[in-house]
């Protein structure tokens, strides 16, 4: 399985913002799409960071209030890992465990297409098991 399937069913679309967005304007949109990352893109929609509620409340509690009027560029993560569409659902998963990743925008060309998280992952093997039961379940049954 590749991360491809996983985004057929999911779709690809994805909420951005730039790094010169402030923080408060990002807690806006976090809120209002009800989700917990923000991949930031460049001028060319190229990933340039990746911020998430654990990202703001950490800053919030090591420099206070003030963060909050500054830019995402100040609390992003800069070094994203991510994937593309073609990449093995399996390597994928593994790569999110190791480095407690959940969230990982997928590029093409180095464009951002996509993002998926941990549970857009876990949902998609459990959709698989379960049509593997009801396969095996099928064949006892004959």
């Amino acid at each position: 399985m590749k991360i491809s399937d996983v985004l057929r069913s999911k779709g690809s679309d994805v909420v951005t913002v730039r790094p010169e967005t402030s923080v408060g304007e990002l807690l806006g949109v976090l809120a209002d799409h009800g989700i917990g990352a923000v991949v930031v893109t460049g001028e060319q929609d190229e990933v340039v960071g990746i911020v998430s509620e654990r990202d703001i409340v950490r800053r919030l509690h090591a420099q206070g209030r003030d963060v909050v009027d500054g830019p995402v560029s100040g609390i992003m993560t800069a070094e994203v890992q991510t994937c593309v569409a073609a990449d093995d659902l399996t390597s994928v998963e593994a790569t999110m465990t190791e480095r407690r990743i959940r969230h990982l925008p997928v590029v093409h060309d180095g464009s951002l297409v996509a993002i998926v998280s941990i549970g857009d992952v876990v949902k998609h093997r459990m959709r698989d098991l379960t049509a593997e039961r009801d396969q095996l379940e099928a064949y006892i049954h004959q």
